[in-house]
């Protein structure tokens, strides 16, 4: 098991990729659209190999939250091989399964939430 990421949540992903792009260097690795219309962004740091995703939810999603400044940090995402046996594991430390994603009828994530309302994103990994 590792962390492979931190998500913050940002109110317009333009401007975010501009300062966390030309002003720290980052890179951009990849990008999608969420099933309830958000948009997600992973950067890469070419020189600590750490990663840093943007999340930007829009107004209705179940994931959108008014904008408090200083309280964007979204959730961390970690790798792992056994899914069923972290979940279980966070479930005894007090933490509460909030979604699940499946790809080809296996779950793939799975979102916790724990202490203070922060999320933990739990991602399949064989080859963690």
């Amino acid at each position: 098991m590792y962390v492979d990421y931190v998500g913050i949540r940002v109110t317009k992903i333009a401007p975010a990729m501009r300062f966390f792009t030309k002003g720290l260097g980052l890179v951009e690795k990849s990008r999608g659209k969420m099933s309830h219309g958000g948009i997600w962004v992973l950067l890469h740091d070419p020189v600590s190999h750490q990663h840093l995703e943007l999340n930007w939810y829009p107004p209705g999603s179940r994931f959108y939250r008014p904008f408090v400044a200083g309280e964007g940090i979204d959730h961390i995402g970690v790798r792992v091989s056994d899914l069923s046996a972290a979940g279980k594991r966070l479930r005894r430390a007090g933490g509460k399964l909030v979604d699940q994603i499946k790809d080809r009828g296996q779950v793939a994530l799975a979102y916790y939430e724990g202490p203070d309302g922060f999320w933990v994103e739990l991602i399949r990994s064989p080859t963690e």
